[in-house]
């Protein structure tokens, strides 16, 4: 057998055993993010929030409670989290928000939000519903499209 072939069997044998390695921790991984999120639903409330400011900030910078920070961690703890600073009831405190509904809050408006601990999951308008930021296209999205109208 050539030298080369025990070199390229050898490389395919350590690329299939990381693939399957992936595999079963990826599963594990999702199974966990499940049962997390099952927890946060289960934990979720509904409360009127009038939102005061909204940024992405380094989770250090953010003024969460130092629980939080212990949790998190330590490099995570530079990465910027979207960051919703809003008044509950009488007390003004920061959240965190997910990152898919971020772009939908709008600041210095009052929002009904499902919260869980300090984590907005959810937002809908309080007087009507919230408006969707048009998405820019991207060069590529324009260039195809207009490939297609010309197509017709």
């Amino acid at each position: 057998m050539e030298p080369w072939a025990i070199v390229l069997i050898v490389v395919a044998v350590i690329v299939i055993g990381a693939l399957i390695a992936l595999y079963f921790v990826g599963r594990k991984l999702q199974k966990r993010q499940e049962d997390s999120e099952a927890q946060m639903q289960s934990a979720a409330q509904s409360v009127s929030i009038l939102v005061i400011d909204k940024k992405r900030m380094k989770l250090k910078e953010a003024n969460l409670p130092k629980i939080v920070l212990d949790q998190t961690p330590k490099y995570l703890r530079g990465s910027k989290v979207p960051i919703v600073k809003a008044k509950i009831g009488p007390k003004v405190m920061n959240l965190v928000c997910d990152a898919k509904i971020y772009d939908l809050i709008p600041v210095k408006k009052e929002i009904k939000a499902v919260v869980s601990g300090i984590y907005i999951m959810d937002v809908k308008g309080l007087r009507g519903n919230l408006e969707q930021k048009k998405v820019k296209k991207s060069l590529m999205n324009r260039v195809t499209g207009i490939f297609k109208k010309s197509d017709k």
